[in-house]
């Protein structure tokens, strides 16, 4: 494991959105296995892109570029939120494992708004 003293490794918010993507990619693990090109794909896609953005914004150079990643990276997350709610709709998921995802989505969104707020007001 990398130094967590350095960037984005050091943010809670990235941290907690790795520990998402790795849920949901378990959790996408028993899709059926014709959906696995479409909303399997589309769902681990947006879902690395939120910490993924969280890391590029946290390495550019200004704070506002990184506040502008951080909200590409909200935008990800609305997008894992609406495949989710799909797959529920289509039975890949049971109401409880929404219920469950949903919760740490919320969680990661608040941190990301909170994190947003902070770097305006510095």
């Amino acid at each position: 494991m990398k130094d967590l003293s350095k960037g984005h490794l050091k943010l809670d918010v990235w941290r907690k959105s790795i520990d998402f993507v790795t849920i949901l990619y378990k959790l996408t693990s028993v899709f059926p296995k014709n959906k696995s090109y479409g909303i399997v794909s589309q769902l681990r896609r947006a879902g690395v892109s939120i910490s993924a953005n969280i890391a590029e914004g946290a390495a550019r150079s200004g704070k506002r570029e990184f506040i502008h990643f951080l909200s590409i990276s909200l935008g990800s997350l609305s997008e894992v939120e609406t495949l989710l709610i799909i797959s529920e709709i289509c039975g890949y998921i049971n109401q409880d494992q929404s219920e469950d995802i949903d919760n740490q989505l919320s969680e990661i969104r608040k941190m990301l708004i909170g994190l947003t707020k902070f770097l305006e007001k510095t």
